[in-house]
């Protein structure tokens, strides 16, 4: 039985505590929160638990195995490194840091102590997300040429970052988990409305290895909730739809055929669409279940089996190098930046 404590129960928090309190694999010895009415909402929940508003208190309690962090993303590293410190295992939302270098470190102490330092990149989990992998890794969509993401709600607006940080997290982790790569450059523009200097709409666009291009759309200032994603390949081309829980993907084998043979002369639409092939649309099954609880049945399977996480330190720190880069290409107008 690996004994949990979680820090933070805000909005992710009761969802995080429900799937690690199965008292089968694991349990939740402490919730740590600064805000009282949320404590009391976990009593009236989970009665057996030990609550809590100094974070410390459940650091220091030598029966707690594992430490999850789910906080805002400022305080993710010192809780993070206070945890690893304390020898136990860590489990922190995403991003994993506020910049590269606290990653850097985290990810060091976590090596120097022998703990698992995992991200929670929760859509790495998803079984429609790994489903596209195998279609990509396998060829079966040719050659990548785009990958479109659009991410986008009416809320919940934070105050502590920007829509990018918030929500591209999640895309850059897919797509990089997808290719089996991280970009080369970014570059992006951004609005702020709401809070003074944070952008609550953020268009990006990423360069990878193989002049793969990937274009972000995220906001929280929508009116439509969207996590849609269109993948682009020389042979065939998918789309991913998290928002329809029964049929997520479809692939249409559609391509541009290699008949380059310029035409003489286009005066009907039958000859205009001649050099496009369309084929038939195939939904594949995929199977069901909540990504979350794959997500925290890793992160024990880890611990259990002393193995590296598929979302580790070094897809964490990814994440946040681009997110970097992204932040740094706003501020200067879109000018395209190096991820470093």
């Amino acid at each position: 039985m690996i004994r949990v404590a979680v820090i933070g129960a805000g909005h992710w928090g009761p969802n995080l505590i429900r799937n690690f309190h199965n008292r089968q694999q694991s349990e939740v010895r402490w919730v740590a929160d600064l805000d009282q009415a949320r404590l009391a909402q976990v009593r009236a929940r989970f009665p057996d638990v030990q609550l809590t508003s100094q974070a410390d208190q459940a650091l220091r309690d030598p029966e707690v195995d594992a430490v999850v962090v789910s906080t805002p993303t400022s305080t993710h590293f010192p809780i993070a490194k206070a945890a690893l410190e304390a020898r136990k295992h860590v489990l922190v939302e995403k991003p994993i840091a506020a910049n590269a270098e606290e990653a850097r470190e985290l990810a060091e102490l976590s090596e120097r102590a022998g703990r698992v330092l995992m991200v929670g990149h929760v859509f790495v989990y998803n079984a429609a997300v790994r489903k596209v992998r195998e279609y990509i890794t396998s060829g079966h969509l040719g050659r990548i040429y785009y990958v479109s993401m659009v991410r986008t709600n009416l809320g919940p607006i934070r105050v502590d970052v920007n829509a990018a940080w918030d929500l591209a997290a999640h895309d850059i982790s897919i797509v990089n988990y997808w290719l089996g790569a991280t970009p080369l450059t970014a570059s992006a523009v951004g609005g702020t409305w709401i809070n003074k200097g944070l952008e609550d709409a953020v268009f990006a666009t990423l360069r990878f290895p193989k002049e793969v291009l990937v274009n972000l759309h995220v906001s929280w200032l929508n009116p439509r909730k969207s996590r849609e994603v269109t993948v682009v390949g020389d042979q065939r081309m998918l789309t991913f739809d998290d928002m329809n829980l029964s049929e997520p993907l479809r692939i249409y084998d559609k391509q541009v055929t290699g008949d380059r043979t310029k035409p003489g002369f286009i005066d009907t639409f039958a000859t205009f669409r001649a050099s496009v092939r369309d084929g038939d649309i195939t939904i594949p099954k995929v199977a069901t279940g909540e990504p979350l609880k794959a997500e925290c049945d890793h992160f024990l399977e880890c611990i259990a089996k002393g193995e590296r996480p598929l979302t580790g330190a070094k897809e964490g720190m990814d994440v946040v190098r681009a997110l970097e880069a992204v932040q740094r290409s706003v501020r200067g107008a879109g000018r395209e930046e190096k991820v470093e």
